[in-house]
């Protein structure tokens, strides 16, 4: 990523991710997996390496982490990760090819730009790939180009690689998995891999049924954002925090 914030990628920031994602990552991967041998896995943005050692825990060997220098080595996840400090934000460099490709969550730190080449370099990088970004509106820390699922669809897709929903219906209501997760993620595996008459073949979970249409949300989200910014227009007007400074003497006789 390019010239990030790295104050927000502390201790702090991975402390609250990490375990989350490795509950996540223990419950979705079998659900990848049970599909195809896996020996070399690369998670792109992958943090602290969650979910490489999930991976690992389930038979993979060989395991690659690309994310910023601001990781620390020190708290990788497993022995067997070998790390490299990595502008995403950048056409990413040939690391061979993998069983599984990774990346969660982290698309929407990148530029708008970016997209097109990300994906690309995904799908280089394995016929398999577990994906997912946030939806508009979602928000989080940095988040600067959140999109549709299908949108990311149409680039896999553009790719030569096919969107399986393998994933979802099965950890709709499982608490172990994060919702951003449960909402988002995707498997897409290449048209051109023998792979792909397998996943086709599998049996998908039962849809999601409580969904909500993304207009809606749009719609919703967008009236909201408009009341705050008028709440915040008038609380800014200097009678009316005058007048509210007032009103709070008034009922507090002066304390503060």
């Amino acid at each position: 990523m390019t010239q990030p914030d790295t104050a927000r990628y502390d201790d702090g920031f991975y402390a609250d991710q990490v375990d989350g994602s490795a509950r996540a990552a223990g419950v979705v991967l079998p659900l990848v997996m049970g599909h195809l041998a896996v020996e070399r896995v690369i998670d792109v943005g992958c943090g602290q390496g969650a979910w490489l050692a999930a991976a690992e825990s389930l038979g993979a060997r060989d395991l690659t982490g690309l994310d910023g220098p601001w990781v620390d080595r020190a708290k990788l996840r497993s022995a067997r990760i070998v790390f490299h400090p990595t502008d995403l934000a950048q056409p990413l460099p040939d690391h061979g090819r993998h069983d599984l490709a990774i990346s969660v969550e982290v698309a929407e730190h990148l530029p708008a730009a970016r997209a097109d080449g990300f994906v690309a370099d995904l799908c280089r990088a394995a016929d398999v790939v577990l994906f997912s970004a946030a939806v508009p509106h979602q928000g989080g820390t940095e988040h600067v180009n959140e999109e549709r699922a299908s949108r990311w669809i149409a680039r896999f897709a553009a790719q030569g690689h096919d969107c399986f929903d393998l994933v979802r219906g099965a950890v709709w209501d499982d608490a172990r998995v994060a919702w951003w997760y449960r909402q988002n993620l995707f498997v897409f595996v290449s048209r051109r891999s023998p792979l792909h008459a397998r996943f086709a073949g599998a049996p998908l979970p039962p849809a999601p049924r409580d969904l909500v249409h993304p207009e809606a949300f749009e719609a919703k989200v967008g009236w909201l954002e408009g009341e705050r910014q008028r709440l915040q227009r008038w609380t800014d007007h200097p009678t009316f925090g005058q007048a509210l400074r007032v009103l709070w003497r008034a009922l507090t006789g002066g304390r503060r």
